[in-house]
C-alpha cells in the first residue's frame, strides 16, 4: 500500500502546479518560479577553482578565502546571502527535505549549463553522522545531490565515505577550529581508487568540511576530486566571512 500512495503521490504532483519555495506563488513543475530565479543572487562570473565572483573578464584569483585540501575546484551556483540563506536554513534546520530538494534543482540547472570541464563518474554527498541523521530525519546534502544526479545523468554514491566521529556542529567556529574540529572526521572507500568524484553539499563557509571528506577521498585514491554546493560564503570588506 505505502508504494501505491507514493506512485499516486508522484503522479498528482506531476498533473498540480508547485508553489514556489521562496514566493509561494504556482511554479508550475519547478520549485522555485522564474520570477524567483531571476532574482536570485547567482555566482557569475566567478573563479573557476574556488568560486569567487570576478571582476568582468578578469581571469586571476588567489583562491586565499577557502581552503581547499585535495580539491581541484569548486563550484558554487549561489552568494549565501537572502533568500538563499533562509532556503538553506530552513531544509537544514527547520527539518524540510522540500527545500533541499529545491535548492538541489537550482543548483542541477547551473551544472547543465557548464561547458569547462568532464563530467565526474559519480556524486557523493556530504555524510552526516548516524546519530545526527537519526535526529535531522534526513541529508540535506543527500536530498540536494538527488537532483542534480538526475538531470546530469551521473550516478549518486551516498554509501562511499561515511562520517566517523559525530562532530559538533561547524556553525559558529573560526577557520582552524573548523579544521581541528574535523581532523579524522571521515573516512572513503577504496572503490574510488582511480575515480573523478565531485563532493555535494548546500553551503561553503570557510572549506573545511568538504576539504576532509577530499582529504579521505584521496587517501582512498580518487584521481580528482571537485565540490559543487549551492552557495558560498562570501568575504565582507575586511575579510570577515558572511555569518551562517
Amino acid at each position: 500500500m505505502p508504494g501505491k500512495v507514493d506512485r499516486f503521490t508522484a503522479a498528482w504532483s506531476r498533473i498540480l502546479p508547485q508553489a514556489c519555495a521562496l514566493c509561494g506563488l504556482p511554479a508550475g513543475q519547478r520549485r522555485v518560479c522564474r520570477g524567483c530565479r531571476d532574482d536570485l543572487p547567482w555566482l557569475e562570473p566567478a573563479c573557476p577553482r574556488c568560486a569567487r565572483p570576478l571582476p568582468f573578464r578578469a581571469a586571476l584569483c588567489d583562491c586565499s578565502e577557502l581552503t581547499l585540501a585535495g580539491i581541484d575546484r569548486l563550484f558554487a551556483a549561489l552568494a549565501y546571502e537572502f533568500p538563499v540563506d533562509g532556503l538553506l536554513a530552513g531544509a537544514k534546520f527547520g527539518r524540510q527535505p522540500a527545500l533541499a530538494a529545491a535548492a538541489g534543482e537550482l543548483l542541477a540547472a547551473r551544472l547543465a549549463r557548464r561547458r569547462d570541464g568532464r563530467l565526474p563518474a559519480l556524486l557523493l554527498p556530504v555524510p552526516l553522522h548516524r546519530r545526527r541523521l537519526r535526529r535531522r530525519g534526513f541529508n540535506q546534502a543527500l536530498e540536494i545531490a538527488r537532483p542534480c544526479a538526475r538531470r546530469l545523468g551521473i550516478p549518486l554514491r551516498p554509501g562511499v565515505c561515511r562520517r566517523t566521529r559525530d562532530t559538533p556542529p561547524q556553525s559558529g567556529l573560526g577557520g582552524p577550529a573548523r579544521r581541528r574540529n574535523l581532523t579524522g572526521a571521515f573516512a572513503a572507500d577504496r572503490r574510488l581508487r582511480g575515480l573523478r568524484v565531485a563532493i555535494v553539499d548546500d553551503v561553503v563557509t570557510t572549506g573545511s568540511t568538504v576539504s576532509a571528506v577530499a582529504t579521505a577521498l584521496r587517501a582512498a585514491g580518487a584521481a580528482a576530486v571537485e565540490v559543487f554546493c549551492v552557495a558560498r560564503v562570501l568575504r565582507r570588506p575586511g575579510g570577515r566571512a558572511q555569518p551562517r
